[in-house]
Protein backbone atom coordinates (compact mmCIF):
# COMPACT_ATOMS: atom_id res chain seq x y z
CA UNK A 1 0.00 0.00 0.00
CA UNK A 2 1.27 3.48 -0.86
CA UNK A 3 1.47 6.22 1.76
CA UNK A 4 2.41 9.87 1.62
CA UNK A 5 6.13 10.37 2.12
CA UNK A 6 5.42 13.16 4.65
CA UNK A 7 5.57 11.69 8.19
CA UNK A 8 2.88 14.01 9.67
CA UNK A 9 0.40 12.92 7.00
CA UNK A 10 1.28 9.26 7.62
CA UNK A 11 0.76 9.74 11.35
CA UNK A 12 -2.65 11.36 10.99
CA UNK A 13 -3.89 8.60 8.70
CA UNK A 14 -2.43 5.83 10.85
CA UNK A 15 -3.88 7.21 14.07
CA UNK A 16 -7.33 7.65 12.52
CA UNK A 17 -7.23 3.98 11.55
CA UNK A 18 -6.09 2.81 14.99
CA UNK A 19 -8.76 4.94 16.68
CA UNK A 20 -11.43 3.47 14.40
CA UNK A 21 -12.33 6.63 12.49
CA UNK A 22 -13.51 5.11 9.23
CA UNK A 23 -15.49 7.89 7.55
CA UNK A 24 -13.49 10.70 5.95
CA UNK A 25 -15.11 13.67 4.18
CA UNK A 26 -12.60 15.38 1.89
CA UNK A 27 -12.90 18.75 0.18
CA UNK A 28 -10.60 19.17 -2.83
CA UNK A 29 -7.38 21.11 -2.65
CA UNK A 30 -3.66 20.83 -3.18
CA UNK A 31 -2.17 21.49 0.25
CA UNK A 32 -4.19 18.56 1.70
CA UNK A 33 -2.95 16.19 -1.03
CA UNK A 34 -0.74 14.19 1.38
CA UNK A 35 -3.81 13.47 3.52
CA UNK A 36 -6.07 12.77 0.56
CA UNK A 37 -3.57 10.27 -0.84
CA UNK A 38 -3.24 8.54 2.51
CA UNK A 39 -6.96 8.21 3.20
CA UNK A 40 -8.17 7.33 -0.30
CA UNK A 41 -5.52 4.65 -0.93
CA UNK A 42 -6.31 2.84 2.33
CA UNK A 43 -9.26 0.46 2.04
CA UNK A 44 -10.01 0.80 5.77
CA UNK A 45 -11.55 4.22 5.16
CA UNK A 46 -14.82 5.25 3.54
CA UNK A 47 -13.99 8.49 1.73
CA UNK A 48 -16.50 11.07 0.52
CA UNK A 49 -15.80 14.07 -1.71
CA UNK A 50 -17.77 17.24 -0.93
CA UNK A 51 -16.63 20.42 -2.70
CA UNK A 52 -18.20 23.05 -0.43
CA UNK A 53 -16.46 22.90 2.95
CA UNK A 54 -19.46 24.26 4.85
CA UNK A 55 -21.65 21.52 3.37
CA UNK A 56 -18.91 18.93 3.91
CA UNK A 57 -18.73 19.69 7.62
CA UNK A 58 -22.50 19.45 8.10
CA UNK A 59 -22.55 16.28 5.99
CA UNK A 60 -19.98 14.81 8.40
CA UNK A 61 -22.00 16.09 11.37
CA UNK A 62 -25.02 14.16 10.14
CA UNK A 63 -22.92 11.05 9.69
CA UNK A 64 -21.43 11.33 13.19
CA UNK A 65 -24.87 11.91 14.70
CA UNK A 66 -26.20 8.84 12.95
CA UNK A 67 -23.29 6.53 13.79
CA UNK A 68 -22.45 7.97 17.23
CA UNK A 69 -18.77 7.98 16.31
CA UNK A 70 -16.34 10.58 14.95
CA UNK A 71 -16.16 11.52 11.30
CA UNK A 72 -13.09 13.30 9.95
CA UNK A 73 -13.22 16.29 7.61
CA UNK A 74 -10.17 17.20 5.58
CA UNK A 75 -9.52 20.50 3.82
CA UNK A 76 -6.78 22.52 2.17
CA UNK A 77 -5.12 25.64 3.56
CA UNK A 78 -6.49 29.19 3.72
CA UNK A 79 -10.13 30.14 4.14
CA UNK A 80 -11.29 26.54 3.62
CA UNK A 81 -11.14 25.72 7.33
CA UNK A 82 -13.21 28.81 8.20
CA UNK A 83 -16.12 27.34 6.26
CA UNK A 84 -16.16 24.46 8.74
CA UNK A 85 -16.91 26.78 11.65
CA UNK A 86 -20.76 26.73 11.64
CA UNK A 87 -20.79 22.93 11.79
CA UNK A 88 -17.99 22.88 14.38
CA UNK A 89 -20.00 25.21 16.64
CA UNK A 90 -23.07 23.02 16.17
CA UNK A 91 -21.05 19.91 17.01
CA UNK A 92 -19.59 21.61 20.09
CA UNK A 93 -22.97 22.49 21.58
CA UNK A 94 -24.62 19.25 20.46
CA UNK A 95 -21.71 17.08 21.64
CA UNK A 96 -21.08 15.42 18.31
CA UNK A 97 -17.52 14.19 17.67
CA UNK A 98 -15.96 15.72 14.56
CA UNK A 99 -12.28 15.55 13.68
CA UNK A 100 -11.26 18.65 11.72
CA UNK A 101 -8.02 18.09 9.84
CA UNK A 102 -6.74 21.18 8.06
CA UNK A 103 -3.66 21.28 5.89
CA UNK A 104 -1.62 24.42 6.44
CA UNK A 105 1.28 26.28 4.85
CA UNK A 106 4.59 26.28 6.68
CA UNK A 107 4.70 28.86 9.47
CA UNK A 108 7.43 30.84 7.71
CA UNK A 109 5.09 31.46 4.75
CA UNK A 110 2.25 32.95 6.80
CA UNK A 111 1.69 36.73 6.86
CA UNK A 112 4.28 37.40 4.15
CA UNK A 113 1.84 37.68 1.24
CA UNK A 114 1.88 34.02 0.19
CA UNK A 115 -1.33 32.72 -1.41
CA UNK A 116 -3.97 30.78 0.52
CA UNK A 117 -2.44 31.47 3.90
CA UNK A 118 -4.22 32.61 7.02
CA UNK A 119 -3.49 32.14 10.73
CA UNK A 120 -4.88 28.62 11.08
CA UNK A 121 -3.39 27.65 14.43
CA UNK A 122 -6.09 27.58 17.15
CA UNK A 123 -8.53 29.10 14.66
CA UNK A 124 -11.47 27.13 16.12
CA UNK A 125 -10.38 27.29 19.76
CA UNK A 126 -13.56 28.86 21.18
CA UNK A 127 -15.72 25.93 20.03
CA UNK A 128 -13.39 22.97 20.08
CA UNK A 129 -12.50 20.24 22.56
CA UNK A 130 -8.83 20.21 21.66
CA UNK A 131 -6.53 21.99 19.17
CA UNK A 132 -3.51 20.05 17.99
CA UNK A 133 -1.09 22.33 16.13
CA UNK A 134 1.43 19.98 14.58
CA UNK A 135 5.04 20.80 13.87
CA UNK A 136 6.47 20.71 10.37
CA UNK A 137 8.55 17.64 9.56
CA UNK A 138 12.22 18.52 9.19
CA UNK A 139 13.11 15.42 7.18
CA UNK A 140 10.89 16.50 4.29
CA UNK A 141 11.57 19.37 1.87
CA UNK A 142 14.97 19.87 3.47
CA UNK A 143 16.17 22.22 0.75
CA UNK A 144 13.32 24.66 1.38
CA UNK A 145 13.88 24.48 5.13
CA UNK A 146 17.61 25.14 4.77
CA UNK A 147 16.94 28.19 2.56
CA UNK A 148 13.87 29.70 4.22
CA UNK A 149 13.75 28.53 7.85
CA UNK A 150 16.98 26.94 9.07
CA UNK A 151 15.87 27.56 12.67
CA UNK A 152 13.49 24.60 12.30
CA UNK A 153 16.58 22.42 12.52
CA UNK A 154 16.62 23.08 16.27
CA UNK A 155 14.19 20.16 16.53
CA UNK A 156 15.21 16.70 15.41
CA UNK A 157 12.75 14.69 13.31
CA UNK A 158 12.44 12.28 16.24
CA UNK A 159 11.34 15.14 18.51
CA UNK A 160 8.90 16.43 15.89
CA UNK A 161 7.46 12.95 15.42
CA UNK A 162 7.00 12.41 19.15
CA UNK A 163 5.29 15.79 19.56
CA UNK A 164 2.96 15.24 16.61
CA UNK A 165 2.04 11.71 17.68
CA UNK A 166 1.17 12.87 21.19
CA UNK A 167 -0.92 15.80 19.93
CA UNK A 168 -2.86 13.70 17.44
CA UNK A 169 -3.53 11.08 20.11
CA UNK A 170 -4.79 13.69 22.57
CA UNK A 171 -7.13 15.18 19.99
CA UNK A 172 -8.65 11.86 18.93
CA UNK A 173 -9.06 10.77 22.55
CA UNK A 174 -11.03 13.93 23.35
CA UNK A 175 -13.22 13.48 20.25
CA UNK A 176 -14.16 9.93 21.22
CA UNK A 177 -14.30 10.11 25.01
CA UNK A 178 -15.88 13.56 25.36
CA UNK A 179 -17.92 13.62 22.14
CA UNK A 180 -16.54 16.97 21.07
CA UNK A 181 -15.11 18.36 17.85
CA UNK A 182 -11.33 18.59 17.72
CA UNK A 183 -8.92 20.31 15.34
CA UNK A 184 -5.65 18.96 13.95
CA UNK A 185 -3.71 21.57 11.96
CA UNK A 186 -0.86 20.14 9.88
CA UNK A 187 1.69 22.31 8.04
CA UNK A 188 3.03 20.78 4.83
CA UNK A 189 5.83 22.03 2.60
CA UNK A 190 6.02 21.13 -1.07
CA UNK A 191 6.44 18.66 -2.72
CA UNK A 192 3.04 17.34 -1.66
CA UNK A 193 2.33 14.37 -3.92
CA UNK A 194 5.19 12.03 -3.11
CA UNK A 195 4.37 8.49 -1.95
CA UNK A 196 6.26 5.51 -0.60
CA UNK A 197 5.61 1.84 0.06
CA UNK A 198 4.78 1.26 3.71
CA UNK A 199 4.94 3.64 6.66
CA UNK A 200 8.00 5.06 8.36
CA UNK A 201 6.21 5.73 11.66
CA UNK A 202 5.09 3.47 14.52
CA UNK A 203 1.36 3.10 15.24
CA UNK A 204 0.07 3.56 18.81
CA UNK A 205 -1.66 1.30 21.27
CA UNK A 206 -4.98 2.77 22.31
CA UNK A 207 -6.66 2.68 25.73
CA UNK A 208 -8.83 5.73 26.06
CA UNK A 209 -12.40 4.61 26.56
CA UNK A 210 -14.11 6.30 29.53
CA UNK A 211 -15.00 4.24 32.54
CA UNK A 212 -18.61 4.10 33.63
CA UNK A 213 -19.22 6.75 36.26
CA UNK A 214 -21.41 5.36 39.05
CA UNK A 215 -22.42 8.75 40.38
CA UNK A 216 -23.52 9.05 43.99
CA UNK A 217 -27.15 10.16 44.02
CA UNK A 218 -28.71 8.93 47.26
CA UNK A 219 -29.86 12.50 48.02
CA UNK A 220 -31.78 12.64 44.76
CA UNK A 221 -33.28 9.21 45.40
CA UNK A 222 -34.57 10.35 48.78
CA UNK A 223 -36.03 13.53 47.25
CA UNK A 224 -37.64 11.54 44.47
CA UNK A 225 -39.34 9.09 46.80
CA UNK A 226 -40.65 11.84 49.08
CA UNK A 227 -41.69 14.51 46.57
CA UNK A 228 -45.21 14.72 45.13
CA UNK A 229 -44.51 17.26 42.38
CA UNK A 230 -41.80 16.00 40.03
CA UNK A 231 -41.10 17.09 36.48
CA UNK A 232 -38.85 15.38 33.91
CA UNK A 233 -37.97 17.61 30.96
CA UNK A 234 -36.19 15.98 28.01
CA UNK A 235 -34.36 17.88 25.29
CA UNK A 236 -32.58 16.47 22.24
CA UNK A 237 -32.28 12.74 22.88
CA UNK A 238 -30.95 10.05 20.56
CA UNK A 239 -33.55 7.50 19.40
CA UNK A 240 -33.50 4.22 21.35
CA UNK A 241 -31.05 5.64 23.89
CA UNK A 242 -33.21 4.57 26.84
CA UNK A 243 -34.97 1.24 27.28
CA UNK A 244 -38.75 1.41 27.10
CA UNK A 245 -39.17 -0.23 30.51
CA UNK A 246 -37.61 2.82 32.17
CA UNK A 247 -39.70 5.16 30.03
CA UNK A 248 -42.77 3.26 31.20
CA UNK A 249 -41.75 3.64 34.84
CA UNK A 250 -41.74 7.42 34.39
CA UNK A 251 -45.06 7.38 32.55
CA UNK A 252 -46.82 5.27 35.18
CA UNK A 253 -45.91 7.46 38.17
CA UNK A 254 -48.74 9.95 38.82
CA UNK A 255 -46.40 12.24 40.74
CA UNK A 256 -44.25 12.73 37.61
CA UNK A 257 -44.95 15.03 34.67
CA UNK A 258 -42.72 14.18 31.70
CA UNK A 259 -42.46 16.99 29.15
CA UNK A 260 -41.02 15.96 25.79
CA UNK A 261 -40.23 17.66 22.52
CA UNK A 262 -40.11 16.46 18.93
CA UNK A 263 -36.38 15.85 19.33
CA UNK A 264 -36.74 13.89 22.58
CA UNK A 265 -37.63 10.60 20.83
CA UNK A 266 -39.50 9.41 23.94
CA UNK A 267 -43.11 8.29 23.87
CA UNK A 268 -45.72 7.28 26.44
CA UNK A 269 -49.44 7.99 26.55
CA UNK A 270 -49.02 9.85 29.85
CA UNK A 271 -46.20 12.10 28.62
CA UNK A 272 -46.75 15.73 27.67
CA UNK A 273 -45.57 16.65 24.17
CA UNK A 274 -46.55 19.91 22.43
CA UNK A 275 -45.45 21.96 25.44
CA UNK A 276 -46.42 25.29 23.89
CA UNK A 277 -49.98 24.09 23.32
CA UNK A 278 -50.25 23.61 27.07
CA UNK A 279 -48.50 26.74 28.31
CA UNK A 280 -49.56 29.37 25.75
CA UNK A 281 -53.28 29.20 26.65
CA UNK A 282 -52.45 29.51 30.35
CA UNK A 283 -50.42 32.65 29.65
CA UNK A 284 -53.59 34.29 28.32
CA UNK A 285 -55.64 33.69 31.48
CA UNK A 286 -56.24 36.38 34.08
CA UNK A 287 -55.41 33.92 36.86
CA UNK A 288 -52.28 32.65 35.09
CA UNK A 289 -49.97 33.16 38.07
CA UNK A 290 -52.21 31.04 40.24
CA UNK A 291 -52.41 28.35 37.55
CA UNK A 292 -48.66 28.32 36.95
CA UNK A 293 -47.94 28.07 40.65
CA UNK A 294 -50.21 25.04 40.77
CA UNK A 295 -48.14 23.48 37.96
CA UNK A 296 -44.72 24.37 39.37
CA UNK A 297 -42.58 21.29 40.13
CA UNK A 298 -40.70 20.97 43.37
CA UNK A 299 -38.12 18.65 41.78
CA UNK A 300 -36.93 19.00 38.17
CA UNK A 301 -34.96 16.23 36.45
CA UNK A 302 -33.51 17.00 33.02
CA UNK A 303 -31.48 15.11 30.45
CA UNK A 304 -30.78 15.42 26.75
CA UNK A 305 -29.63 18.44 24.75
CA UNK A 306 -31.08 21.84 23.97
CA UNK A 307 -34.74 22.70 24.62
CA UNK A 308 -36.73 24.25 21.75
CA UNK A 309 -39.69 25.66 23.68
CA UNK A 310 -39.19 29.23 24.86
CA UNK A 311 -42.37 28.96 26.88
CA UNK A 312 -41.15 26.15 29.14
CA UNK A 313 -37.91 28.08 29.68
CA UNK A 314 -39.85 31.17 30.70
CA UNK A 315 -42.16 29.15 32.97
CA UNK A 316 -39.34 27.38 34.84
CA UNK A 317 -37.27 30.55 35.17
CA UNK A 318 -40.21 32.39 36.70
CA UNK A 319 -41.55 29.46 38.73
CA UNK A 320 -38.30 27.78 39.65
CA UNK A 321 -38.16 24.28 41.10
CA UNK A 322 -36.60 23.90 44.52
CA UNK A 323 -34.26 21.21 43.19
CA UNK A 324 -32.89 20.66 39.69
CA UNK A 325 -30.74 17.65 38.77
CA UNK A 326 -29.29 17.18 35.29
CA UNK A 327 -28.15 13.78 34.00
CA UNK A 328 -25.55 13.39 31.28
CA UNK A 329 -21.85 13.13 30.54
CA UNK A 330 -21.96 16.18 28.31
CA UNK A 331 -22.16 19.85 29.18
CA UNK A 332 -24.66 20.64 31.94
CA UNK A 333 -26.45 23.89 31.22
CA UNK A 334 -28.10 25.82 34.04
CA UNK A 335 -30.87 26.78 31.63
CA UNK A 336 -33.42 27.55 34.34
CA UNK A 337 -31.05 29.18 36.87
CA UNK A 338 -31.83 26.51 39.45
CA UNK A 339 -29.32 23.71 38.89
CA UNK A 340 -28.64 21.78 42.11
CA UNK A 341 -26.38 18.96 40.98
CA UNK A 342 -24.89 17.35 37.87
CA UNK A 343 -24.93 13.57 37.54
CA UNK A 344 -22.24 12.77 35.00
CA UNK A 345 -23.48 9.52 33.53
CA UNK A 346 -25.56 8.42 30.58
CA UNK A 347 -29.33 8.54 31.25
CA UNK A 348 -29.66 4.82 30.47
CA UNK A 349 -26.95 4.00 33.05
CA UNK A 350 -28.64 6.31 35.56
CA UNK A 351 -32.08 4.74 35.24
CA UNK A 352 -30.66 1.21 35.43
CA UNK A 353 -29.44 1.96 38.95
CA UNK A 354 -31.98 4.57 40.02
CA UNK A 355 -35.11 2.51 39.42
CA UNK A 356 -33.87 -0.29 41.64
CA UNK A 357 -34.85 1.87 44.63
CA UNK A 358 -37.12 4.59 43.20
CA UNK A 359 -40.77 4.29 44.17
CA UNK A 360 -43.90 5.77 42.57
CA UNK A 361 -45.91 8.20 44.70
CA UNK A 362 -49.60 8.93 45.09
CA UNK A 363 -50.14 12.43 43.80
CA UNK A 364 -52.51 14.66 41.82
CA UNK A 365 -49.64 16.49 40.09
CA UNK A 366 -49.90 14.71 36.74
CA UNK A 367 -53.67 15.18 36.74
CA UNK A 368 -53.18 18.92 37.25
CA UNK A 369 -51.27 19.03 33.97
CA UNK A 370 -53.49 16.50 32.18
CA UNK A 371 -56.52 18.78 32.01
CA UNK A 372 -54.56 21.24 29.85
CA UNK A 373 -53.26 18.46 27.63
CA UNK A 374 -56.79 17.12 27.19
CA UNK A 375 -58.02 20.56 26.23
CA UNK A 376 -55.63 21.05 23.32
CA UNK A 377 -56.17 17.46 22.16
CA UNK A 378 -59.89 18.15 21.95
CA UNK A 379 -59.69 21.61 20.41
CA UNK A 380 -56.83 21.21 17.91
CA UNK A 381 -58.86 19.09 15.40
CA UNK A 382 -61.70 21.58 15.65
CA UNK A 383 -59.38 24.47 14.84
CA UNK A 384 -57.75 22.63 11.94
CA UNK A 385 -61.15 22.12 10.31
CA UNK A 386 -61.89 25.84 10.23
CA UNK A 387 -58.38 27.17 9.49
CA UNK A 388 -57.52 28.17 5.90
CA UNK A 389 -54.50 26.69 4.16
CA UNK A 390 -51.31 28.01 5.78
CA UNK A 391 -48.13 26.84 7.48
CA UNK A 392 -50.13 25.47 10.42
CA UNK A 393 -52.43 23.25 8.35
CA UNK A 394 -49.59 22.27 6.01
CA UNK A 395 -47.39 21.08 8.85
CA UNK A 396 -50.30 19.18 10.34
CA UNK A 397 -50.76 17.29 7.07
CA UNK A 398 -47.01 16.75 6.64
CA UNK A 399 -46.48 15.35 10.14
CA UNK A 400 -49.49 13.07 9.83
CA UNK A 401 -48.19 11.73 6.50
CA UNK A 402 -44.74 10.62 7.67
CA UNK A 403 -44.43 6.83 7.20
CA UNK A 404 -43.51 4.65 10.15
CA UNK A 405 -39.82 3.89 10.74
CA UNK A 406 -38.66 6.95 8.78
CA UNK A 407 -35.75 9.07 9.93
CA UNK A 408 -36.83 12.71 9.90
CA UNK A 409 -34.69 15.84 10.09
CA UNK A 410 -36.45 19.12 10.83
CA UNK A 411 -34.68 22.33 9.89
CA UNK A 412 -34.47 25.13 12.41
CA UNK A 413 -36.70 28.14 12.86
CA UNK A 414 -40.33 27.63 11.77
CA UNK A 415 -40.02 23.96 10.78
CA UNK A 416 -38.93 22.58 14.15
CA UNK A 417 -41.29 24.88 16.04
CA UNK A 418 -44.34 23.84 14.01
CA UNK A 419 -43.37 20.18 14.44
CA UNK A 420 -43.75 20.63 18.21
CA UNK A 421 -47.48 21.24 17.83
CA UNK A 422 -48.45 17.87 16.34
CA UNK A 423 -48.27 14.19 17.26
CA UNK A 424 -45.59 12.07 15.60
CA UNK A 425 -45.63 8.27 15.43
CA UNK A 426 -43.26 6.77 17.98
CA UNK A 427 -41.43 4.65 15.37
CA UNK A 428 -40.19 7.80 13.63
CA UNK A 429 -36.68 8.89 14.57
CA UNK A 430 -36.40 12.66 14.94
CA UNK A 431 -33.38 14.93 14.50
CA UNK A 432 -32.63 18.65 14.40
CA UNK A 433 -29.44 20.72 14.73
CA UNK A 434 -30.30 22.39 18.04
CA UNK A 435 -26.77 23.05 19.27
CA UNK A 436 -26.67 26.54 17.82
CA UNK A 437 -30.18 26.45 16.29
CA UNK A 438 -28.93 28.02 13.05
CA UNK A 439 -30.70 27.61 9.72
CA UNK A 440 -27.50 26.72 7.88
CA UNK A 441 -26.54 23.12 7.22
CA UNK A 442 -29.83 21.31 7.87
CA UNK A 443 -29.97 19.85 4.37
CA UNK A 444 -26.30 18.79 4.41
CA UNK A 445 -26.76 17.19 7.84
CA UNK A 446 -29.76 15.18 6.67
CA UNK A 447 -27.93 14.04 3.53
CA UNK A 448 -24.94 12.87 5.60
CA UNK A 449 -27.13 11.11 8.15
CA UNK A 450 -28.98 9.25 5.40
CA UNK A 451 -25.83 7.60 4.05
CA UNK A 452 -25.62 5.01 6.85
CA UNK A 453 -29.31 4.84 7.80
CA UNK A 454 -31.35 1.80 6.82
CA UNK A 455 -34.86 3.26 6.42
CA UNK A 456 -35.49 6.32 4.21
CA UNK A 457 -34.76 9.85 5.40
CA UNK A 458 -37.03 12.89 5.16
CA UNK A 459 -35.95 16.51 5.57
CA UNK A 460 -38.65 19.07 6.40
CA UNK A 461 -37.33 22.59 5.94
CA UNK A 462 -38.32 26.17 5.33
CA UNK A 463 -37.44 28.03 2.15
CA UNK A 464 -34.66 30.24 3.56
CA UNK A 465 -32.85 27.35 5.22
CA UNK A 466 -33.12 25.27 2.07
CA UNK A 467 -31.83 27.91 -0.32
CA UNK A 468 -29.11 28.92 2.13
CA UNK A 469 -27.77 25.35 2.01
CA UNK A 470 -28.37 24.77 -1.69
CA UNK A 471 -24.91 23.25 -2.26
CA UNK A 472 -25.92 20.37 0.03
CA UNK A 473 -27.33 18.63 -3.05
CA UNK A 474 -24.00 18.92 -4.90
CA UNK A 475 -22.62 15.42 -4.24
CA UNK A 476 -22.98 11.82 -5.36
CA UNK A 477 -24.22 10.32 -2.08
CA UNK A 478 -27.93 11.18 -2.09
CA UNK A 479 -30.03 8.03 -2.05
CA UNK A 480 -33.06 7.58 -4.30
CA UNK A 481 -35.30 7.23 -1.22
CA UNK A 482 -34.17 10.60 0.18
CA UNK A 483 -37.08 13.03 0.48
CA UNK A 484 -37.26 16.81 1.05
CA UNK A 485 -40.34 18.90 1.85
CA UNK A 486 -39.78 22.64 1.50
CA UNK A 487 -42.48 24.82 3.08
CA UNK A 488 -42.05 28.00 1.04
CA UNK A 489 -43.70 31.05 2.58
CA UNK A 490 -41.52 33.41 0.53
CA UNK A 491 -39.24 34.46 3.38
CA UNK A 492 -38.49 34.20 7.07
CA UNK A 493 -42.07 33.83 8.19
CA UNK A 494 -41.13 33.29 11.83
CA UNK A 495 -40.19 36.99 12.10
CA UNK A 496 -43.86 37.89 11.69
CA UNK A 497 -44.59 35.99 14.90
CA UNK A 498 -41.87 37.69 16.91
CA UNK A 499 -42.35 41.06 18.62
CA UNK A 500 -41.60 44.03 16.36
CA UNK A 501 -43.11 42.66 13.14
CA UNK A 502 -44.34 45.44 10.85
CA UNK A 503 -45.87 45.56 7.39
CA UNK A 504 -43.18 47.82 5.99
CA UNK A 505 -40.74 47.59 3.11
CA UNK A 506 -37.83 47.64 5.55
CA UNK A 507 -39.26 44.73 7.56
CA UNK A 508 -39.94 42.66 4.43
CA UNK A 509 -36.44 43.31 3.07
CA UNK A 510 -34.20 43.15 6.13
CA UNK A 511 -36.04 40.86 8.54
CA UNK A 512 -38.47 38.66 6.65
CA UNK A 513 -36.25 38.66 3.50
CA UNK A 514 -39.07 38.29 1.00
CA UNK A 515 -38.23 36.51 -2.27
CA UNK A 516 -39.87 34.76 -5.22
CA UNK A 517 -37.52 31.78 -5.56
CA UNK A 518 -38.67 28.20 -6.04
CA UNK A 519 -36.76 24.94 -5.66
CA UNK A 520 -37.56 23.67 -9.15
CA UNK A 521 -34.35 24.82 -10.82
CA UNK A 522 -32.19 23.30 -8.09
CA UNK A 523 -34.09 20.03 -8.56
CA UNK A 524 -33.46 20.16 -12.31
CA UNK A 525 -29.77 20.86 -11.67
CA UNK A 526 -29.25 18.04 -9.17
CA UNK A 527 -31.61 15.39 -10.53
CA UNK A 528 -34.49 15.47 -8.03
CA UNK A 529 -38.09 14.72 -8.91
CA UNK A 530 -40.00 17.94 -8.24
CA UNK A 531 -43.63 18.45 -7.21
CA UNK A 532 -45.35 21.57 -5.92
CA UNK A 533 -48.48 22.13 -3.88
CA UNK A 534 -50.61 25.25 -3.31
CA UNK A 535 -53.49 24.00 -1.18
CA UNK A 536 -54.47 21.37 1.36
CA UNK A 537 -56.23 18.99 -1.06
CA UNK A 538 -53.36 19.29 -3.50
CA UNK A 539 -50.86 18.68 -0.68
CA UNK A 540 -52.71 15.60 0.58
CA UNK A 541 -52.67 14.05 -2.90
CA UNK A 542 -49.03 14.96 -3.46
CA UNK A 543 -47.98 13.36 -0.17
CA UNK A 544 -49.46 10.01 -1.19
CA UNK A 545 -47.22 9.82 -4.25
CA UNK A 546 -44.29 11.51 -2.55
CA UNK A 547 -43.24 8.54 -0.40
CA UNK A 548 -43.52 5.90 -3.12
CA UNK A 549 -40.35 4.24 -4.41
CA UNK A 550 -38.51 6.07 -7.16
CA UNK A 551 -35.27 5.99 -9.11
CA UNK A 552 -34.42 9.54 -8.07
CA UNK A 553 -34.76 11.46 -4.79
CA UNK A 554 -37.83 13.68 -4.51
CA UNK A 555 -38.60 17.21 -3.38
CA UNK A 556 -42.07 18.52 -2.61
CA UNK A 557 -42.42 22.31 -2.40
CA UNK A 558 -45.44 23.58 -0.45
CA UNK A 559 -46.35 27.22 -1.04
CA UNK A 560 -48.14 28.96 1.83
CA UNK A 561 -49.41 32.54 2.25
CA UNK A 562 -46.81 34.72 3.96
CA UNK A 563 -49.27 37.32 5.25
CA UNK A 564 -51.61 34.76 6.80
CA UNK A 565 -49.35 32.26 8.56
CA UNK A 566 -48.58 34.23 11.72
CA UNK A 567 -52.21 35.23 12.22
CA UNK A 568 -53.42 31.62 12.02
CA UNK A 569 -50.79 30.38 14.47
CA UNK A 570 -51.42 33.09 17.05
CA UNK A 571 -55.17 32.58 16.66
CA UNK A 572 -54.64 28.88 17.41
CA UNK A 573 -53.37 29.66 20.89
CA UNK A 574 -56.22 32.12 21.38
CA UNK A 575 -58.64 29.37 20.37
CA UNK A 576 -57.13 26.93 22.89
CA UNK A 577 -57.51 29.51 25.66
CA UNK A 578 -61.12 30.37 24.82
CA UNK A 579 -62.36 27.80 27.33
CA UNK A 580 -61.99 28.90 30.94
CA UNK A 581 -59.09 26.99 32.49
Amino acid sequence: MNYSDIPAAQTIVAYCQVYGIKNIVISPGSRNAPLTLGFTKNTFFNCYSIVDERCAAFFALGMSTQLQQPTAIVCTSGSAVLNYYPAVAEAFYSHVPLVVISADRPRYKIDIGDGQTIRQENILEKHIGYSANLKQDVCHATEAINRLAPDLRADTQEAVQQFNSEEIGKALTVAISQKLPVHINAPFEEPLYGTQKGMSIATPEVDFFPKKNEAYFSELLSLWNNTKRKMVLVGVNRPDAIEQKYINRLGEDESVVVLTETTSNLYHENFFPSIDSIIAPIEMQQNREELFERLRPELLLTFGGMIVSKKIKAFLRRHRPKYHYHIGREQHNDTFFSLTQRLEMAPQDFFEVFFKDARPSKSSFRNSWSRFKTQYHQKRPEYLKQAPFCDFTAFSAIVESIPEQYQVHFANSSAIRYSQLFDIHQSVKMYCNRGTSGIEGSTSTAVGAAVHNGPPTLLVTGDLGFFYDGNALWNDYIRSDFRIIVVNNSGGGIFRILPGAENTKEFATYFETRHSLTAQQLCDLYGFEYTESNGLDELSKALIAFYKESKKPKLLEVFTPAELNDKILLAYFDFLSSKQL
